[in-house]
């Protein structure tokens, strides 16, 4: 009799939007609205997004994620200049380069560990600043949390806008999974970018529950420790509207994003951060998920095996701090527990019989569907 198939380990990109999400659609349904984000839905958003962000912070939601990304490096870099990111940044390996196609970019790759990249990565690009021959390092890019899974913690990020800025060039912080990674650091959104010293943030929503739409978050020139980069906030504020249009990311009825991106972060008055049932929808969701990464590395690890270099086990290879596992195990065990559950290959293994994979968990991941999964792990090892 053949195994009954387990929801996918795949992405958290495949989980269906949260019903808190669902039903705030609906009530923007309603009659109705001014387009293009002028909006009652909006002006909410707008708000909310002061409260989390600070009293200057603005907000442009876009379509998705990509489009996020090349509207923020496009508004905060001039035409000639090169946005440092780790290797494996997401701008860098999985946008089939809109970046530089769409926004006409130059990517600057450092190393990364674990993805990620350090103050000395960012400061060997000082010599390019005055080189006509090189793109210019205008902006720094940082992915929290990383493509790995894991988390930047608060002083490393300290450390790594503060050099960028001591370079003249602004942050950017691409947030697909910020909330993933505020939950794991047990902080607000505020203390993770405008605290900081971050400029622009990507804010993710669909992999926390969300249906589609992202948002641009410009932060504002007197919010944060030292306003970050002023003039960069400024002149994005204002290039932000146009850019968004012109690269097709202004949806006409823009009150159907604004109402997913409110109903993650709360309406405006609600509390901000949290642990428990009063905390907003995004930590809720992201806090779950994360929880659930953790009990699926403990369970392979426990259950499935491991051994210092392989062995014939599993062997978790990343440290495991939002919603991802990254683990090793026999190429023919990854195709036999394929067969019960969707999940990606990574990278190569330690020896040619062996492959990296990725594990993901999302908000709707629930602790049986976990265990079921490394019980099904332990069968392919057999």
């Amino acid at each position: 009799m053949t195994a009954p198939l387990l929801p996918p380990f795949a992405s958290d990109n495949y989980a269906p939007a949260h019903p808190d999400v669902l039903a705030a659609v609906t009530a923007a349904n309603e009659g109705y609205a001014v387009a293009y984000g002028d909006d009652p839905v909006t002006a909410r958003l707008d708000a909310r997004v002061r409260e989390v962000f600070g009293p200057g912070a603005s907000a442009f939601p876009v379509i998705n994620g990509t489009g996020a990304n090349v509207v923020s490096l496009t508004a905060l870099s001039p035409r000639w200049g090169g946005v440092v990111v780790s290797d494996v940044a997401h701008v860098n390996t999985d946008e089939n380069g809109a970046p530089e196609r769409v926004g006409g970019l130059k990517l600057l790759p450092c190393p990364s560990v674990d993805g990620r990249i350090t103050p000395d990565d960012v400061a060997r690009w000082a010599g390019q600043r005055h080189d006509v021959h090189r793109a210019h390092p205008a902006v720094l890019s940082l992915t929290q949390s990383t493509e790995l899974g894991t988390v930047y913690p608060l002083d490393d990020l300290r450390a790594l806008t503060h050099v960028a800025h001591d370079l003249g060039m602004a942050v950017h912080v691409d947030g697909s999974r910020l909330a993933n990674a505020a939950a794991a650091l047990g902080c607000s959104l505020r203390a993770l970018t405008t605290d900081l010293g971050v400029d622009v943030v990507s804010l993710g929503a669909a992999k926390n529950g969300g249906m589609l739409g992202e948002a641009v978050v410009v932060l504002g020139p007197d919010d944060g420790p030292d306003g970050g980069t002023r003039p960069a906030r400024e002149s994005a504020a204002a290039a932000v509207p146009y850019l968004r249009k012109a690269t097709m990311q202004l949806a006409s009825k823009a009150r159907f994003v604004s109402a997913q991106l409110l109903a993650l972060l709360g309406e405006p008055g609600a509390a901000v951060a949290g642990t428990g049932d009063d905390a907003p929808l995004w930590w809720r969701n992201a806090a779950h998920a994360n929880a659930m990464a953790a009990r699926l590395r403990d369970g392979v690890l426990a259950s499935a095996g491991t051994a210092p270099g392989g062995g014939t086990g599993v062997r978790v290879t990343r440290p495991v701090e939002a919603n991802a596992v990254f683990a090793t195990l026999p190429r023919a065990a990854a195709d036999r527990l394929r067969e019960r559950a969707r999940f990606y290959d990574w990278a190569a293994g330690e020896t040619p019989d062996r492959v990296e994979v990725r594990w993901m968990c999302a908000w709707d991941t629930r602790p049986e569907t976990v265990d079921a999964f490394v019980s099904a792990a332990v069968d392919a090892l057999g």
